[in-house]
């Protein structure tokens, strides 16, 4: 399905003054220094940077014409010999939004979209993965998954066979955007946690805000962790799928076997028993593989093949990635935090054999909520049998108070708050055999704390 210059003019209802209606438009950047040849660039004036200042690199680098703020100082002299497009309108990232939406509903594909407060990410990537066994499919790269992510991955589409877009959120009102945008065919939930909550105020809101994925929905079928209490039983206007561990869901998994690097579960799928093996080894793997599951059942995937989806998939970087070095298990979970991964990964390491050595650091954007939140991680430090824990972060103090309050061995607890101090302490208390999970928020760094240990261990 192609996209011209003048439906870009005529559905922004912006002003061309430069180009060639009938040029055609394949994808959009915002990024100069990633720009693609041929490529539209869009100038987003952000609070610190006015993209817009940046169209005569873009064009340099190959970009076949540029959206830009109605404001912007257009060079006329710069561009008077170039065969490039310039296009200005009121509002660049709403142009953007407008145009995403024309081009969907052009699209007569199945679009899977999924939110939830964690796992979006890997569930999505996990879900591609089955479906790419049957049919050819545009996801949503790394987490791209806002109101300028989600619309550039629409955009990119050609010929796929179906679409898996994440959805993800700040606040209420964000995913209602984004939903009217993808008009979804198959909408996921995977849980409803404490992220966000600092913003949102309660669980519940946050459950409010995950449901505008409907909205943009003409026939409501939705795909849920029953697991999850607030999910558990919700009622809609539509139909609802399940899958789930401990409650009773359309796709439960059973006699779950843990490995290092691996994991094992059983399911009952078309009247036989199947085994399905994953290659990342904690209970909320579980839960995104049974979604994954169940939409490949949805798109009638044959049962090797999705099986076969599951074994391949491999997780992003920073994701739950088990390294050795010189007989020290390192675990990396550092992409992002929240109470439930936290647990999730808590219950994984408490499960291995070893010296168990739990490096945990702040939570973010919890607000008025992350004293109680971090302390929830601390009793799960305490009741899974962590041998040494070591915080990093203001806020990670309360998961080593509330350990401390419960009985853990204050010997064994150590707090800091730069990266630095705690890796220094790592090093010099490392034995063979210990196993170490490195745990936190993107933004605390803890990749800073892997390469610091990882050089020390080298020079041991």
């Amino acid at each position: 399905m192609n996209i011209y210059l003048k439906d870009l003019v005529r559905v922004s209802e912006g002003v061309l003054i430069k180009g060639d209606n009938d040029t055609l438009i394949n994808s959009f950047s915002i990024d100069t220094r990633t720009l693609k040849k041929g490529e539209v660039y869009l100038g987003i004036k952000g609070s610190i940077v006015d993209g817009n200042t940046f169209y005569k690199e873009a064009i340099t680098n190959g970009a076949i014409g540029c959206i830009l703020d109605k404001n912007t100082n257009v060079d006329r002299e710069f561009l008077k010999d170039k065969d490039v497009f310039i296009l200005l309108v009121d509002d660049v990232i709403l142009s953007l939004q407008q145009i995403a939406t024309y081009k969907r509903s052009k699209l007569n594909i199945p679009v899977v979209a999924i939110t939830g407060s964690v796992g979006k990410t890997s569930t999505k990537d996990m879900v591609a993965s089955v479906l790419s066994t049957k049919y050819k499919v545009l996801k949503t790269e790394g987490n791209l998954n806002n109101h300028l992510g989600l619309p550039l991955t629409i955009m990119k589409y050609l010929d796929e066979d179906i679409m898996v877009l994440e959805m993800g959120m700040n606040n209420l009102g964000e995913i209602s955007i984004l939903s009217n945008i993808a008009n979804p065919t198959l909408s996921v939930i995977t849980n409803i946690g404490t992220s966000h909550i600092g913003n949102l105020g309660s669980r519940e809101n946050i459950l409010k805000a995950k449901l505008e994925i409907l909205e943009g929905m003409d026939k409501k079928v939705l795909i849920i962790n029953n697991d999850n209490d607030l999910l558990h039983n919700l009622k809609i206007d539509g139909k609802i799928i399940t899958y789930g561990i401990n409650n009773k869901s359309d796709y439960n998994a059973y006699d779950i076997k843990y490995n290092l690097d691996n994991l094992t579960y059983k399911i009952n799928l078309l009247e036989s028993t199947e085994e399905i093996k994953i290659n990342v080894p904690t209970e909320s793997f579980v839960l995104n593989s049974l979604c994954a599951l169940s939409i490949g059942m949805y798109y009638d995937i044959e049962v090797d093949k999705i099986k076969e989806g599951l074994e391949t998939f491999k997780l992003s970087s920073n994701r739950m990635e088990i390294e050795k070095i010189k007989n020290i298990t390192i675990i990396k979970d550092y992409y992002n935090a929240s109470v439930d991964s936290i647990n999730s990964t808590l219950s994984y390491l408490s499960n291995l054999k070893g010296r168990k050595i739990a490096v945990l650091g702040d939570m973010l954007e919890l607000g008025n909520y992350s004293k109680s939140l971090h302390e929830m991680v601390g009793k799960s430090v305490y009741e899974k049998g962590i041998d040494i824990l070591i915080t990093v972060g203001s806020d990670a103090e309360y998961i080593a108070s509330e350990a401390l309050k419960l009985g853990f061995n204050k010997n064994n607890i150590f707090t800091y708050i730069h990266n630095r101090e705690a890796s220094l302490k790592l090093l010099s208390i490392l034995e063979s055999g210990d196993i170490v999970l490195l745990k936190a928020s993107h933004g605390m760094n803890f990749k800073e704390i892997y390469s610091l240990v990882k050089d020390g261990l080298k020079n041991i």
